[in-house]
């Protein structure tokens, strides 16, 4: 069983992260192919991820590399088939080139609260999604936490993120405009108003009065954006 074991996992992109039950064999014996899989750990063959989860080590000239970032994640953010989670917060500010560093912490966006876990170097956290989530929606939805989560953005200026999140909603095409608008009103006041701003400046003549009426006239928001990056931003409160 161990050559069997070895020769299914021989055929696995290295970084790809397995299971007992992605072996046939496990049906039948999943303490054996356990303790086998342990085993190939314990002689530098494999690495373990978390309890139960393994995957073969990729060298770099560097060093070793772990997963990439999906393969770490992919059991809570897919169930059956279906989406239920997406990976944003600092995967998204790398990925929008808001910010060059990186973190040991992954945050995942989904409908259910979860207490944060520990996966290899990894902090997880789980942030609460109160819209639908979709393979069309992710991109629109991670913007968005961009904006929720704007003074979390590390190494850079409140300027500097804000031209750069201009930029990529500025991108969107009409319908895109209209969905992320509709999605936003689940979200922050901080969020709305920010968008709200946002949209403005890249054309003054976006209709923006569903955002504006969601928020209170007397909250304000302390983001430290200058005028001439947002010129809009008397109007939503921001400061």
């Amino acid at each position: 069983m161990t050559d069997t074991i070895k020769n299914t996992i021989d055929k696995f992109e290295l970084g790809y992260v397995f299971t007992v039950t992605d072996f046939p064999t496990a049906v039948e014996n999943p303490k054996t192919v356990s303790k086998i899989l342990n085993h190939f750990v314990a002689t530098g063959y494999l690495r373990k991820l978390s309890k139960g989860r393994f995957y073969k080590p990729q060298i770099s000239r560097f060093g070793e590399l772990p997963p990439d970032t999906y393969q770490i994640v992919k059991d809570l953010i897919q169930k059956d088939g279906k989406l239920i989670g997406y990976i944003t917060g600092y995967s998204a500010f790398n990925d929008f080139a808001l910010t060059t560093q990186v973190s040991a912490i992954l945050e995942i966006g989904m409908h259910k609260e979860k207490k944060a876990i520990i996966r290899g170097i990894y902090r997880i956290r789980f942030i609460r999604q109160e819209n639908t989530i979709t393979k069309e929606n992710i991109p629109l939805l991670r913007l968005l936490d961009c904006l929720r989560f704007f003074k979390n953005i590390p190494d850079t200026t409140p300027d500097n993120a804000c031209q750069r999140l201009i930029y990529l909603i500025g991108k969107l095409d009409e319908q895109e405009i209209a969905k992320i608008k509709k999605l936003a009103l689940k979200y922050t006041p901080q969020t709305i108003a920010l968008l709200g701003a946002m949209l403005e400046t890249i054309n003054p003549q976006e209709d923006t009065n569903l955002l504006f009426k969601k928020l209170n006239p007397i909250t304000v928001y302390k983001l430290g954006i200058s005028n001439k990056i947002l010129p809009t931003q008397k109007k939503w409160n921001i400061q």
